[in-house]
């Protein structure tokens, strides 16, 4: 399959340079875009990329290809809008809008979206093991902790291209833009307390929504948000899930922690199952699956197959043999959602401004 390639920072240096070079038997990158030249160029130079692209429109027009993957930072709506009405398979990174209007304005089209945690064998497997239960019926709580150290410290290692040479003013217009887009999701007389914590939703626990999507169903009701620390410092979100029991999200970033964690833990009526995420950016390094039952046992369990690379298998059946992918508009526009209903209570609890599509 010929893709291009939206966006050549970092999670696109981190983790698909490596993964689409060794995968060069399902995949071909004949084309790649960024505001930077200088991305452009390192990332083409590395994937053999031989046109590189510094707007969208020129890249779209010229052609050359059979899908897009939008790997750039910020909303993804407008450049997965213009991907689909060109006629082109699309590979999107979370989240897919910061609006539901957005996702609405979408065109019919081959979509899939990236939530790599859903592709995780480990994930696959509690998955399995939670059917074989009896389902969302037998949880009584999903217990999600996550510590976050800063992005620059997670990706110190990649020896990353930076961008200098991206026009100032370009750059203020599309900050503009999008803070345009978070108005019209959150009002725009939503301070910015409101603000971070739609961001972070969005941003980062969009994962976890996305993990309760498979394990439970998104939550219809968000009962308590809390914040403290300096921003965005830590999130706390809790309310019923769809079916039964409760969830319970704790956010925090700690910029000098010394690794990315994530936890996911499900109690339910026979015992737990206990997922533990190492930093995203690490290629194949294992999440554990641990399993604890009657009787205190405790079984851990590994695979150290690449859950991005999984995803990627994944979008080329899509495209190919149309099997359906795990998350698609539908389900990211639930996300969306979510993520509003946690900036919306958290604004009723301190009597803070909230308008917009989350009002």
């Amino acid at each position: 399959m010929r893709i291009a390639l939206i966006g050549c920072g970092a999670v696109t240096q981190a983790v698909y340079v490596p993964l689409l070079s060794r995968r060069r038997d399902l995949f071909e990158v004949a084309a790649v875009c960024d505001l930077s030249r200088t991305l452009a160029d390192a990332v083409g130079d590395r994937l053999g990329a031989a046109r590189r692209y510094t707007a969208l429109e020129e890249m779209l027009a010229a052609g050359g290809f059979d899908a897009v993957f939008v790997l750039a930072s910020g909303s993804h709506g407008e450049a997965a809008r213009r991907a689909l009405a060109a006629g082109y398979a699309v590979l999107c990174e979370k989240p897919l809008a910061l609006t539901r209007a957005e996702v609405a304005a979408l065109p019919q089209g081959r979509l899939m979206v990236g939530y790599m945690k859903q592709y995780d064998p480990a994930v696959r497997r509690a998955e399995e093991l939670l059917a074989g239960l009896g389902g969302p019926s037998v949880i009584r709580s999903v217990e999600v902790t996550v510590l976050h150290p800063s992005g620059e410290s997670q990706l110190a290692f990649a020896n990353l291209a930076q961008a200098r040479d991206v026009d100032a003013g370009l750059l203020a217009s599309l900050r503009a833009a999008e803070s345009e887009l978070v108005s019209r999701a959150l009002g725009e007389s939503a301070p910015e307390a409101v603000r971070n914590v739609y961001g972070v939703a969005l941003g980062s626990i969009c994962h976890d929504l996305s993990l309760l999507r498979r394990f439970t169903g998104s939550p219809a009701e968000i009962s308590y948000v809390e914040t403290w620390g300096p921003a965005p410092g830590s999130i706390e979100i809790s309310g019923p899930l769809p079916v039964r029991g409760r969830f319970a999200i704790r956010w925090h970033y700690l910029e000098d922690y010394p690794a990315y964690r994530e936890t996911v833990a499900i109690h339910h009526d026979q015992g737990s199952l206990e997922l533990v995420f190492p930093s995203p950016y690490l290629m194949n390094a294992p999440t554990t699956l641990t399993v604890v039952s009657g009787g205190e046992s405790r079984t851990e369990w590994r695979d150290v197959t690449e859950a991005f690379e999984v995803q990627l298998a994944a979008f080329h059946d899509f495209v190919n043999d149309g099997k359906p992918p795990l998350t698609d508009a539908r389900g990211a526009l639930e996300d969306i959602v979510t993520a509003q209903r946690i900036a919306a209570r958290f604004a009723v609890q301190h009597d803070l401004p909230v308008g917009g599509e989350a009002a």
